[in-house]
């Protein structure tokens, strides 16, 4: 704990994670690109956030290994077996990986036989596949960047099998403006924290469509369901849906235009194209767990109404005028036996 923590990754999250890292500790933030190392060393700042002089940026994964027990790799679902794989030489059971990237990963298929189920990934999942790393967590929750960078109270959960990561990750993370709940069921708290970026781009659709707050809260409601459907066909159980990581994380990316997904499903509905979002704003990470949970949704026959007509409009063309009218004349499921 007396050795300099690591973020991988420079985008607002992993700036945020970083800034309150640096209240108890040194902090080493991998970046590829020259400018944003210049930018973080020299003035201290980046995407106009001020910095502490204990931050420092380097592009040499080799050193931020040997200098860090503790890593954050906090960077989009597309690059991040890329990104373990390129660690991977560097580090080991010493070390502990606490991500904090809210997506899923596919192995490519290399016959028919294989599932998009046995193929599909958690970044806890493609941790332990890439590396030799054992001590491995998560931290999910409703994590604004924008909010907890202006100083808001927030929460988050740290998950893993591992009491110590929760340990680490709490004693690391924990402040007066920002407070750490442990989870031993990491793989609910991963793919609540992938899903509800789906439910996320369908209430930004409702909001850029001018539906109020009934229709949201119905969306919310039954976009948690699904997320429960999902996680249960995966083996996970009902409880971290529950929590802050689950419903918790929902009902604020749901709801802000300073989540991503949800500004991404406002703007498409809105008349922007997706290729002109995509190219002015941060990764939308629920862009391609939208296309991996449909591939699951088809394969395993998965009830996820809202999954599919989102899906049929981000990659089909399918109106958001038709996909409301569709979603609102699915016959609604008994609530009993919901879990």
């Amino acid at each position: 704990m007396d050795r300099p923590v690591a973020v991988l990754g420079s985008g607002s999250f992993g700036i945020t994670i970083a800034k309150m890292l640096a209240k108890k500790s040194d902090v080493l933030i991998y970046t590829r690109r020259q400018e944003n190392i210049d930018k973080i060393n020299n003035e201290h700042t980046i995407l106009g956030t001020e910095l502490p002089k204990n931050i420092v940026a380097d592009a040499d994964l080799e050193k931020i290994a040997r200098s860090c027990n503790v890593i954050f790799p906090i960077v989009p679902s597309a690059s991040f077996r890329q990104v373990m794989q390129k660690i991977a030489p560097f580090v080991g059971p010493s070390h502990f990986i606490i991500h904090g990237t809210k997506g899923l990963d596919i192995l490519e298929r290399k016959n028919e036989f294989q599932s998009t189920r046995d193929l599909l990934m958690t970044m806890s999942q493609v941790i332990t596949d890439e590396t030799s790393v054992l001590r491995v967590g998560c931290i999910a929750g409703p994590n604004l960047a924008r909010e907890i960078l202006d100083g808001q109270p927030a929460a988050a959960v740290v998950a893993s099998q591992f009491q110590e990561v929760i340990d680490v990750g709490k004693k690391l993370l924990s402040n007066e403006q920002f407070y750490v709940f442990g989870s031993n069921d990491i793989l609910g708290v991963e793919l609540s924290g992938a899903y509800k970026n789906i439910i996320a781009i369908a209430a930004g659709m409702l909001n850029g469509k001018g539906f109020g707050q009934n229709m949201q809260s119905i969306l919310i409601t039954r976009g948690l369901r699904e997320m429960i459907i999902l996680g249960k066909s995966l083996g996970a159980t009902h409880m971290a849906f529950l929590g802050v990581a689950g419903i918790g994380d929902l009902i604020a990316t749901c709801t802000s235009d300073n989540s991503r997904n949800y500004s991404f499903g406002k703007r498409l509905a809105l008349g922007e194209t997706q290729e002109d979002i995509i190219n002015t704003s941060e990764v939308v990470e629920g862009v391609r767990t939208l296309g991996l949970v449909q591939k699951l949704s088809d394969e395993l026959g998965l009830l996820l109404p809202i999954t599919n007509v989102i899906h049929r409009v981000v990659f089909e063309g399918f109106t958001i005028e038709k996909a409301i009218s569709f979603l609102m004349k699915i016959p609604p499921e008994e609530e009993q036996g919901f879990f």
